[in-house]
C-alpha cells in the first residue's frame, strides 16, 4: 500500500505573500479540520435549519470506505457488461455526475478490451448527433442524484428512441441508472425493467461523490482499478485527520487553508497547472470550488485550462497550485518556467500515477469544506443554482404559449448577423461606449467567464482559446471557459452568488439542424437557447456585467470575428 508519508513529502507550498494571514489562519484551519472529520455542522453554521441540512451532505467522508466494500459488486457488474459485447458507453449526466468519470476517462483511460466512454452533458443538437456509437453494443448510463435533471432526461428520451428505431426491443436493457433512493428516476429504472441501477448514499452532495457510484461504475466499465483509485482515496482520508501543530503540512487541510487565506487577500484566482495529461482535471475542481465556495459575495475563483504565461501576465490576483506529474519527462520546461514564479503563492502538488486521482478527490474535497468554513460559507449548497433553472423553465412556458423564446433586442448587429446585447450593468459600466469595448469595463481584480453554448467543433474550441489569451494580454485579468449548459451546474454558482468581479461573454448559436425531444414539445436547440437566454436573465438579476453573442448559424468564422472586435 501507498504511504501517508508521501503525501506530505509531495506537498510544497511557497506561501509568498500569503505568508502571515496563512500563519493568522493556521489554527482556525486546524478546528475546521477536526470539526469536518468529526462532522460537527457547527463547523459552518450556527443556525439550526442550515445545520441540519449540512449533515445530510456529508456522506462522501464515509464514501470511499463504502465503495471499498462494493468493488465486488461493481467489478462483476462490469465485467458481465464487457462480456455481453457492450464496446462504448454513453454517459448522461451533468455537473457532478459526469466530470469525475470525464476526469477518469481523460487521464486514466480504459484498459485493453473495455468499453470506450463517451460523456454528454450537452443540449447543444451538434453535440447529440455527434454521439454515433453502434446501438446495439452502446450501454447507455443515467446518472441523476435528483432523478429529475432536465438534460439527461431529455437525452435518456432521445437514445431511447435511438435504440426502438435500430430495432431494439428490449431498449431498457441497454440503460443503467445512477441515482439517489426513492427518487422518479429510481423507480422508473425498476418499472422499465433497466439492466441495472446503483442507489447512492442520499447524503452525498452531487460534486462531493466522485469516490462513490458516480465516479467508480463509470471506473469499472472502463476496465480501471477501482481498487487503487479508492484505496489512494482512503489513505488521503487517512492522512487528512492527522492534525497537529501545523496545518500548512497537512496535504488537504494545508490546500483549504491556502485557498481561504487566498481569498481573504484579494488573490481568490486560484489558478490551477496541470501537464497536458491532467488537463481534464481542471473541469472536475472548478465546479467543486467554485460551486461550494462562490456564495453570499464571497469565493474562490477556479481558472483552469489557461495558457501559461511569464509571471508578468498576470494580476496580483492569483495564487498558483500545481499538479507535477513525478514520472514524467515532460514537467522539465514547466519546471523552468514555474521557477521564475519567486513571490506568488505556489503549491506544488506530487501526482504519482494514474489512480492517485483517488487521493486528489479526497483531497480536493477536505480543502474545499475546509475554506468554505474559514471563509463563513455552506460548501455544501448551491443557493443560485436554481436560479438559472427556474429562468430556464420560464422561458419554456413562455415558448410553449407563443411558439418563440423571447430574445432581448440587440445593442448592436454586426455583419453576418450576429448581434450583441449588453446587460444593465455592462451597459452602464460602459457610460456611451460601444459594445464592442466591453472588455474596457474590466478592472483590477476581475475575472472574465467565457460561456458557450456551442456544439463540440474543435474551431469553436480554437476561436474561444485565442480570445481568452488575447483578454489576459489585453487587462491581465484571469479567464474562465464554460461549455453550457455544463457550467450552469459547476461555475454557473459563483457566477451569480459569489463577488461581482466577473464580467461574462455569453456565446449561443442557431442550430444547423435541430433534434427533437421525444414527449416534449420544444427541441434541444430550443432547450439550449431557453437555458443560455435563461443564465443572461440570471447575470442581469443579480447586476453582473455580461454581454451575449448570438450566432445566426454555428459558423466558427463568425464567432471569431465577432471576438476579435471585442479583443
Amino acid at each position: 500500500m501507498h504511504h501517508v508519508v508521501a503525501f506530505r513529502a509531495g506537498f510544497h507550498l511557497v506561501p509568498g505573500p500569503l505568508a502571515q494571514t496563512l500563519a493568522g489562519h493556521s489554527d482556525a484551519a486546524v478546528q475546521a479540520g477536526r470539526g469536518l472529520f468529526a462532522k460537527d455542522t457547527a463547523t459552518w453554521s450556527t443556525d439550526p435549519a442550515i445545520q441540519q441540512k449540512i449533515a445530510n451532505r456529508l456522506g462522501w467522508l464515509s464514501s470511499p470506505a463504502l465503495m471499498a466494500e462494493s468493488v465486488g459488486r461493481v467489478k462483476a457488474f462490469a465485467e458481465g457488461v464487457r462480456r455481453d459485447g457492450f464496446t462504448d458507453v454513453v454517459l448522461l449526466g451533468m455537473g457532478g455526475s459526469s466530470l469525475a468519470p470525464e476526469v477518469l476517462r481523460a487521464v486514466v483511460g480504459a484498459a485493453p478490451g473495455w468499453p470506450r466512454l463517451h460523456m454528454l452533458d450537452s443540449t447543444d443538437p451538434a453535440a447529440v448527433l455527434a454521439v454515433t456509437t453502434p446501438p446495439k453494443t452502446t450501454l447507455f448510463l443515467l446518472a441523476s442524484k435528483s432523478g429529475t435533471t432536465i438534460e439527461p432526461n431529455s437525452l435518456a428520451a432521445h437514445f431511447r428512441r435511438v435504440l426502438e428505431d435500430a430495432g431494439i426491443e428490449r431498449w431498457a436493457d441497454h440503460f443503467v441508472a445512477i441515482t439517489d433512493p426513492g427518487t422518479e428516476l429510481a423507480r422508473r429504472a425498476d418499472a422499465e425493467h433497466f439492466r441495472d441501477t446503483f442507489i447512492n448514499p442520499a447524503d452525498i452532495g452531487g460534486r462531493f461523490s466522485a469516490l462513490s457510484f458516480f465516479g467508480i461504475v463509470p471506473s469499472a466499465l472502463m476496465g480501471q482499478d477501482i481498487e487503487s483509485l479508492v484505496h489512494w482515496g482512503i489513505e488521503m482520508l487517512a492522512d487528512a485527520q492527522i492534525l497537529s501543530g501545523d496545518s500548512t503540512t497537512n496535504p488537504a487541510v494545508g490546500l483549504g487553508l491556502l485557498m481561504a487565506a487566498g481569498a481573504k487577500n484579494g488573490r481568490d484566482k486560484l489558478t490551477l497547472i496541470v501537464p497536458p495529461a491532467l488537463e481534464a482535471f481542471g473541469l472536475w475542481v472548478e465546479q467543486l470550488v467554485a460551486e461550494s465556495t462562490g456564495k453570499q459575495g464571497v469565493g474562490v475563483v477556479p481558472i483552469a485550462g489557461e495558457t501559461l504565461a511569464s509571471p508578468a501576465a498576470y494580476g496580483a490576483d492569483r495564487l498558483f497550485v500545481r499538479l507535477r506529474q513525478t514520472e514524467s519527462v515532460d514537467e522539465a520546461a514547466l519546471d523552468a518556467t514555474m521557477s521564475q514564479f519567486t513571490d506568488v503563492p505556489l503549491l506544488t502538488i506530487d501526482f504519482e500515477e494514474p489512480t492517485a486521482l483517488g487521493a486528489e478527490f479526497v483531497r480536493w474535497e477536505v480543502a474545499t469544506a475546509v475554506a468554505g468554513a474559514l471563509l463563513g460559507v455552506n460548501p455544501f449548497d448551491e443557493p443560485n443554482v436554481s436560479q438559472a433553472k427556474d429562468a430556464t423553465t420560464v422561458l419554456l412556458k413562455q415558448h410553449a404559449a407563443t411558439g418563440a423564446l423571447p430574445m432581448p433586442s440587440a445593442d448592436r448587429t454586426l455583419a453576418g448577423g450576429v448581434t450583441l446585447t449588453l446587460s444593465s450593468a455592462a451597459r452602464s459600466a460602459l457610460g456611451t461606449a460601444t459594445p464592442e469595448s466591453f472588455l474596457s469595463a474590466v478592472a483590477a481584480g476581475d475575472y472574465v467567464g467565457i460561456l458557450a453554448y456551442l456544439g463540440p467543433d474543435p474551431a469553436f474550441a480554437s476561436a474561444v482559446a485565442s480570445f481568452r489569451s488575447a483578454v489576459r494580454a489585453k487587462t491581465q485579468a484571469a479567464t474562465m471557459f464554460g461549455y453550457g449548459p455544463r457550467y450552469l451546474h459547476s461555475t454557473g454558482q459563483l457566477h451569480k452568488g459569489g463577488a461581482n468581479n466577473g464580467l461574462f461573454v455569453l456565446i449561443s448559436n442557431t442550430p444547423a439542424t435541430d433534434v427533437d425531444i421525444p414527449g416534449q414539445d420544444y427541441s434541444f436547440g430550443t432547450l439550449e437557447l431557453a437555458q443560455a437566454l435563461g443564465d443572461f436573465n440570471s447575470l442581469e438579476a443579480s447586476g453582473r456585467r455580461a454581454i451575449h453573442i448570438h450566432l445566426p448559424v454555428p459558423d466558427p468564422a463568425l464567432l471569431a470575428s465577432a471576438l476579435q472586435l471585442l479583443a
